[in-house]
Order: structure tokens, then sequence, then C-alpha cells
């Protein structure tokens, strides 16, 4: 399941339909159709850059889009077509929070064997491998992410931890050495509550959401409904005709894609994260410290524990997530002491031009261009 190879002015393609799976979700402050024509703000400042961004980013198909950046400067916001704080299935940037918490487990050994907690993994593989995307696992496929049909008819099954990972074990291994799939996440939750006795949701939402006030993010088991204000999500599957697919149980995302939160909590999450405040200095530097990943599609591109590394074009670099869900994409960015962050989402399908365009917002938030 290879993440699609794009121009260095795409972007980090993390956690595709075809490597995640994301997933969506429903409520109401939701559109009932998709939206045709120019995009309106519905909050922004008004002539700022940042808004033509978003302009930008849904004048390239997609239903809608949101995008928060923030600096020492202060915070901006833009809106197209979707709902002022609302809130979306982030996909694999649920990864990042996973990572997190493995990492404060104190007891937790990265070069430690999985099959110490784990029994049932008998692969000769680590917790560094799990969660650094070297362990050579592979995904499952998923039918209510991959078609129509298999959407229709599956949105509401629920999947326990423990049948994906069987299914996973007996697809074989990836070749080379660095190769991205969510079972390293979906094992690393099934770790995290071996470890605490506790579950996996309930884990990121008392180290995490809590402590940072995160009001728009949580943890949502199998309730396929996003609560509170959002925009529906689109896809269409290879189709002419977009489907609505905002209802979906999240169950086969546990640790790698399930958590539903907003632009604002997650560049809250990420400084936080970066600035120091979620890790001790040395747990940061392990999670920091990152390896060549070629399977990204972007040069220089490396990968951290839950966390990409990506070079600006200006020299440097920053940290880094994408996610795709069953219509939902986000990407969030963070410069590496976390006193900038950059988050941007749309709903609906996007092509290579709509990841182009959010490239162009992260860079820029990050760099310092207003």
């Amino acid at each position: 399941m290879p993440t699609p190879r794009l121009s260095r002015r795409t972007v980090l393609t993390i956690g595709t339909a075809s490597a995640l799976m994301g997933l969506s979700g429903g409520t109401v402050t939701a559109f009932a159709n998709p939206p045709q024509g120019p995009a309106t703000p519905e909050s922004a400042l008004p002539g700022s850059d940042l808004q033509r961004q978003v302009d930008a980013i849904t004048a390239t198909g997609v239903a809608g889009a949101a995008a928060e950046v923030m600096s020492p400067s202060g915070v901006r916001r833009a809106f197209a077509r979707t709902p002022a704080e609302g809130r979306f299935r982030i996909g694999s940037l649920t990864k990042t929070f996973t990572a997190t918490v493995a990492l404060q487990l104190e007891g937790l050994k990265l070069d430690a064997p999985v099959r110490h907690w784990l029994p049932e993994v008998t692969r000769d593989i680590t917790v560094r491998d799990l969660l650094q995307h070297t362990s050579g696992l592979l995904d499952p496929e998923i039918p209510a992410l991959t078609s129509a049909e298999g959407y229709r008819a599956q949105r509401l099954r629920s999947y326990r931890p423990k049948e994906l990972a069987r299914a996973a074990f007996r697809l074989g291994t990836a070749p080379g050495r660095w190769s991205y799939a969510n079972t390293n996440y979906l094992l690393t939750a099934m770790l995290i509550e071996r470890i605490t006795g506790r579950s996996w949701a309930a884990e990121i939402t008392e180290r995490i959401i809590r402590p940072l006030g995160l009001d728009a993010t949580s943890a949502p088991g199998t309730s396929p409904f996003i609560a509170g204000p959002h925009a529906r999500g689109w896809a269409s599957f290879g189709s002419d005709t977009p489907l609505d697919v905002t209802l979906l149980n999240p169950s086969m995302a546990v640790g790698s894609g399930a958590l539903i939160s907003s632009v604002h909590d997650l560049g809250r999450f990420y400084a936080a994260l970066l600035g120091g405040e979620l890790l001790p200095p040395a747990r940061l530097a392990e999670m920091t410290t990152t390896v060549l990943a070629p399977g990204l599609g972007i040069e220089g591109a490396r990968y951290g524990l839950g966390i990409a590394e990506l070079p600006l074009p200006g020299g440097g670099s920053f940290y880094s997530h994408f996610g795709e869900l069953l219509g939902y994409q986000a990407w969030a960015g963070v410069t590496t002491d976390g006193s900038r962050t950059a988050v941007v989402y749309v709903t609906g399908d996007g092509t290579e031009a709509t990841m182009g365009a959010m490239a162009a917002l992260i860079e820029g938030g990050i760099g310092g261009s207003r």
C-alpha cells in the first residue's frame, strides 16, 4: 500500500486512502450536497493572505477548507464552506498522539521486543520499529474505505484490535527498511492498554486532551458521529458522483487514525509537544530523531516516532504529519521549537493541486509568511 509519489510542492501524504485509511463522521452544521461555485469564507481576517490561501485550496475542487496559523505574533484563522470551529476526523495525525502517550510510559523501552508485552506478536520487532514504521507490517483491507459499495455495507461495522492484528499478520511483510503501516499504531495502542490496564482512548484523554484543554478533541470509540459543528465529508471512490461519507464507525483505526479534533486544538497540541510540555527532553529527542523515509515521495523526507521531518524550501526543516480520512484530509506543521504551527484541513476528494495548495499554506505559515 504505497504512498503516492507527489512533487516537492505537494505535501507529506502520510496515511492516504490506500495507506490508512483515515475516516469520517456526521451531525448538524453540514452541507446537504457538495457545494458548487466560488468559496465564501465564514470567518476570516478581511483580505488576509491566509484567507486567500484557503480560497485557493477550495478552488482546486474540494467541498470546503479551514486553516489556522499560530505564531508569537498571534493567531490567524480562515474558513471556506466549513464552520468556524469545525471538527473533523484527523486520520493519521492521530499517530502523533499515540506515539506521545507511548513515550510517556516510563516502563516502555523502545528497543525491547514487542512480544515482551504482546506475546501474540511472534515477529522479531521492537517498539521503536512500530513507532518508526520499520516493522515491515502491512495493513488489511477495510471495505468501507475502498468502495462505495463497501462503505454502504460496512460503515457501521465494529472492529476489534486483535481481529485487525491477526488479519495483518497473515499478510506477510513489506520489502525494504521503511514502510508506512497503520498496523504499527494499532499494535502500539494495544501495547498501551496492556501496560496501563486502561484503554487507548482513556490514556489519550487523560494524558493529552484534558491537560491541554483540547475541548474539540475526542476519541469516539465505535460512535459513527462527529459531535459538534462540522462540515460533511465527501468521497467519489473514483466515480463522477460524490457520496456523503460523514457517517462512519472508526474502530478500524484505533491508535492510527480514529481521533476527532479541530485546527485550533491540533495547533495547540503540536505547539505543546515540540515546546516540551508533553515529554521530557530525552523522550522528545527520541521522537524527533529521524530516519530517511523514501516512501513519502519527497526528497529529504524523514520520519521519527509518530512525526515526520520535512525540509523547508528556503532551508531548515519542520515537523509534521498528514492525515487522510474518508472524505477529510488534514495536515499539521510545527517549527522545531514549537513557536509556530500551521494546520489545514479539507473536506472532499483532493487532487495533486489540492495537495500543492495545502503545502504552500503550511510552508508559508511555518516559514513566517503573512
